[in-house]
Formats: C-alpha cells, sequence, structure tokens
C-alpha cells in the first residue's frame, strides 16, 4: 500500500525549509515543530519522517527531545535521521520514540556497520538514505555537504545482499524546488531491486506526483516544501489518502 509521508526537518529545534539541501537557504517555518506533526495526524497520516539537520552536520543527533515530545504527543510512527551512526544512537532514538531509524552518512563510511545494525535491530527498523545527484550518481551525505566517490546502484546492491528492505532516495538537485520527482531514477531502482520498498524523496509539486509514484510500485513518497508553500493542503492529502 502506497504512503505518503510528510517530513520535518529540524535546526536548533525549529521547524525549516532549505532548497537542495543548501543550509545558507534555511528559512524557519515554525517554532513549534509537535503542532505540526498533530495536523498531520489529524487527517490520518501515520508515519513522520524527522529530520535532524543539526545531527547530520555533526556526525550525531542532536534533537532527540524534539523525537521525544512528538512521540510523546502524537500515535506517529516516527522515522529519525540525522547523525545517527553507533549502536549508542539507535539505542537512544529507540529509547525517545523512534519506530524506525533511517541511516546516511554511517552506512556510507561504515557499511560493515550498517549491514549490522540491519541484523542487530531487524530489516523493518533499520533504512537507508541513499541521496544523489543525476548527473553522476555518487552518494552524498553529512546532511548533503560532502560528496563520496560512492556509486548509488552498487551501494544500494551491497544492502540489498544482506537484507535491506527499506530505501529512502533523494535527487538533491530537486529537494525543495518543487520540480518534480526524478521518476527515471525511481524507476531504475525499482527495476534493478524489485524487491526493495523504495520512498521517494524531492521534487513533488501536487497529488499528480504521488498518483505517478504510485502507479509506478514506489512504496512511499516524502514530501515538504510543497506542503509549507501551500501547494498541497491538508484536505487535498486527506482526499488522497481515501483513494486507496
Amino acid at each position: 500500500m502506497f504512503e505518503i509521508i510528510p517530513s520535518i526537518w529540524l535546526i536548533n529545534g525549529k521547524c525549516v525549509r532549505l532548497k537542495r539541501g543548501d543550509f545558507a537557504t534555511e528559512e524557519v517555518i515554525s517554532n513549534n515543530p509537535l503542532e505540526i506533526a498533530q495536523a498531520f495526524e489529524s487527517i490520518g497520516i501515520k508515519r513522520l519522517h524527522l529530520v535532524d539537520l543539526d545531527g547530520a552536520r555533526r556526525g550525531e543527533p542532536k534533537n532527540y527531545h524534539i523525537l521525544e515530545t512528538i512521540a510523546g504527543y502524537t500515535d506517529l510512527k516516527i522515522d529519525f535521521t540525522g547523525g545517527v551512526s553507533t549502536d549508542g544512537d539507535v539505542i537512544k532514538c529507540f529509547e525517545f520514540g523512534a519506530k524506525t531509524v533511517t541511516i546516511a552518512s554511517a552506512a556510507a563510511n561504515f557499511p560493515e556497520r550498517f549491514a549490522q545494525f540491519i541484523l542487530s535491530y531487524g530489516r523493518e527498523k533499520i533504512n537507508l538514505a541513499a541521496d544523489t545527484t543525476p548527473t553522476d550518481h555518487k552518494i552524498k551525505i553529512r546532511g548533503w555537504l560532502k560528496k563520496t566517490e560512492i556509486d548509488l546502484f552498487e551501494h544500494i546492491e551491497f544492502f540489498y545482499d544482506r537484507g535491506l528492505k527499506y530505501l529512502k532516495c533523494s535527487d538533491v538537485t530537486r529537494d525543495g524546488v518543487m520540480e518534480g520527482p526524478n521518476f527515471t531514477l525511481y524507476q531504475e531502482i525499482l527495476d534493478r531491486f524489485p524487491n526493495l520498498q523504495l520512498a521517494a524523496s524531492g521534487g513533488v509539486r501536487g497529488i499528480d506526483d504521488f498518483r505517478k509514484l504510485r502507479d509506478m510500485g514506489v512504496h512511499a513518497a516524502v514530501f515538504g516544501r510543497a506542503y509549507y508553500e501551500g501547494k498541497i493542503e491538508l484536505a487535498d492529502l486527506e482526499k488522497f489518502m481515501l483513494e486507496g
């Protein structure tokens, strides 16, 4: 079943938005991430992608208190990401209320460690984030501030062969600019890894993009800016979910 997953990006405990992951474009949307999360929950959304940008930059999570608050005052299944790199980080995320953890930088820097996370915590709880640019398909990490020489498809295959079930993939060039998802990239991933549950992230402009991703066989779509800029209303999301 196709799922739409709103994202809340955090800097200093505030909900922000960026363009193409550029921290220089930071714009504060709200000082109350809980209020935003509760609005999503009110229309029947079940899952939230909570991005700790401070943690992504610093290499260790910093906004556990926001995770704990949203987990404590909603029933949303929170997928937490941003700087999670050690067993201790993973355990703390779960202790503070995360249902799943998405990891990018540690998977690139310490692939055997990430593979062990999948075994230790289970493939339902550990997700891979593989974020890239379409020009060369190289992985970008540390909140997209650092480019690696790791090929996207080789990276996915390594973990796919070790039991990975859930992947979130972003075309960084489309994130936060509402130019449409990179459908070609997602189709290639689906073709090469047919048993992977793919969450497409970046570029969503409206409900029609959700429909196209759903019809392609994508498992989920992560969205943010289109909602925060009023291109998608809560009523639109609610109506779409009723389509089944």
